[in-house]
């Protein structure tokens, strides 16, 4: 019998009191009150209500010893990033890889891959291969639903899959940013139960009022924790915290523990934070997660202080599994999964000719994954569109990685490169490559970089002879090295773009953002230009005098 004692907060209950937790075949077996004075606490442990493990560029074996280390002891994860590069065979590898770490891993069965017709993936998750995840028991839900047009419209396999989930008992994930009215209604009377893509106040009331579930997220890119906290005060109880995409370098830094933190500073009741943190995620996607209560799988967090949110020890099923930051788990190397084969390409692949006209431009909006539309012009050179630095207008390319193709051009506002390129293969959802730089060469030269890797992310520069990748084997997404090396190579990455010019918070995560075609109002595909309002392709050129 093992026993842990303290000031223990009972989230369920709602009170704090000093005792003695006896864990016995890694289930509480027994807690009991004392009167002893304790300086530390023991609370339920933090879980990640929706994240996208990939966008850690990490395989779950490696996202679980930092993850465990800031005291999130599980992820309700979505793993459409690597099924839309592999399909089922890269759910299974998600699923596989997790079960070698104790942090406790819940996967989905992917609603949208690929998420649109009008872009190339990898693979396509047919409406067998979603019934057969949904009948696993790993699969503890459908995920996110991007297709919100095909809800509103009664999409035959879209109104199948919701179906399925419903008869399996599982929850639907939603994704419907500024979706309001009776187009909201109806998505959430198809049995849509949760949204974290809300980036306004009264976005999320109007939501919660229907009926939903609203995740407050705070990622890499996308930061709507301050707009959407002061709807928990009254809330609380259908709220929960999730990441979404998180990269290396800030997952590092911290995790969910950081929203707690951060949600305590605003003078939010701790039971209310704690019920949102902890308790929500277990009840809604009813998860194996113990909440500290007797008979619960001894899941739980020891802090020393709970102003500084300073985590002593994160235990799972009765076993200590990281200690004032550190993680006790030995490292087990992943295995290669992969699909790529695009070959080399050349400059002129990636020239736009002169036709004397305004072009469609995306604009960039830092900490956010809506873009606006703009028209401006350009200087020709040689009878083609140069980049303006001076405006800070770039050329854009999404090159198709599964087939051999020319290369997608637009123009992107914002990014703020003076001189290169920056390229990745993480280009959300289909995972194409992505690039943005100042000139021909160095964005073809960062493509071939990429290519000849067979993923990653990199920077070039022909002007500061720069060419630095980290590569990123695993379906182009994730790395096969450790975490303190993989964050360290982003770091010094995003360092680099930075100082190539970028203003952006996450210059690259950002990037792999600007092929989301599912996200208003203006991106790129690796088929063309993309208006996400009309959900159509547009032209790159407008009827406009130079």
């Amino acid at each position: 019998m093992k026993t842990f004692s303290g000031n223990i907060v009972d989230v369920v209950n709602k009170e704090i009191f000093p005792g003695t937790i006896y864990v016995k075949g890694g289930m509480i077996h027994d807690i009991r009150r004392d009167n002893r004075t304790y300086a530390h606490f023991i609370t339920p442990g933090f879980i990640d209500a929706h994240v996208h493990i990939e966008s850690a560029m990490l395989p779950p074996s490696e996202f679980a010893p930092i993850a465990l280390a800031h005291g999130t002891v599980a992820a309700v994860c979505d793993p459409h990033e690597i099924a839309n590069v592999l399909g089922v065979e890269g759910v299974q590898y998600m699923i596989e890889n997790a079960a070698a770490a104790p942090l406790k891993f819940y996967f989905s069965a992917p609603s949208c891959v690929p998420a649109t017709p009008f872009e190339t993936s990898g693979a396509e998750l047919t409406l067998e291969d979603t019934k057969a995840l949904l009948e696993m028991p790993q699969i503890k839900f459908l995920g996110e639903m991007m297709n919100f047009p095909g809800v509103i419209h009664d999409d035959p396999d879209v109104l199948k899959k919701l179906e399925m989930a419903k008869n399996h008992h599982k929850a639907i994930d939603g994704h419907s940013p500024g979706l309001r009215g009776k187009d909201l209604k109806k998505y959430i009377s198809a049995g849509i139960t949760t949204d974290h893509e809300c980036f306004r106040k009264d976005e999320a009331l109007e939501k919660l009022s229907l009926g939903m579930k609203i995740l407050i997220r705070e990622g890499s890119a996308v930061k709507n924790f301050h707009e959407l906290i002061p709807v928990a005060d009254e809330h609380y109880k259908d709220c929960m915290f999730c990441s979404d995409d998180k990269h290396p370098d800030d997952l590092l830094k911290g995790h969910i523990n950081d929203l707690v933190r951060r949600a305590l500073e605003t003078g939010l009741d701790r039971m209310k934070v704690l019920q949102m943190a902890c308790i929500n995620p277990v009840i809604h996607y009813g998860l194996d997660v113990g909440c500290l209560q007797k008979n619960d799988s001894a899941d739980f967090l020891v802090i020393d202080d709970f102003d500084h949110l300073h985590i002593h020890q994160t235990v799972i099923h009765g076993e200590i599994v990281a200690e004032n930051g550190r993680t006790r788990l030995p490292r087990k190397p992943a295995g290669i999964v992969n699909r790529f084969a695009a070959t080399p390409k050349e400059p002129g692949d990636f020239a736009v000719p002169d036709q004397k006209r305004a072009v469609n431009i995306i604009d960039v909006i830092d900490g956010q994954l809506i873009t606006k539309k703009s028209r401006g012009t350009l200087e020709g050179e040689n009878g083609h569109l140069k980049c303006s630095m001076e405006k800070d207008i770039l050329k854009i390319a999404v090159v198709n990685r599964y087939e051999d193709l020319k290369p997608a051009l637009g123009f992107v506002k914002n990014f703020g490169l003076g001189h290169g390129a920056i390229a990745g293969s993480i280009a959300h959802d289909s995972h194409n490559i992505i690039a943005v730089g100042t000139n021909d060469e160095d964005i073809c030269g960062a493509v071939n970089l990429i290519i000849a890797n067979k993923g990653g992310i990199c920077a070039v520069s022909g002007t500061k002879n720069l060419r630095e990748i980290l590569p990123l084997p695993i379906a182009g997404l994730m790395s096969d090295e450790d975490f303190e090396t993989v964050a360290n190579q982003y770091t010094r990455l995003d360092m680099l773009a930075k100082e190539m010019g970028s203003t952006l918070h996450a210059p690259f995560m950002t990037l792999s953002f600007m092929a989301l075609l599912v996200i208003p109002e203006i991106k790129l595909s690796d088929k063309g230009l993309f208006d996400g309002t009309r959900f159509e392709f547009m032209d790159l050129f407008v009827e406009a005098d130079r």
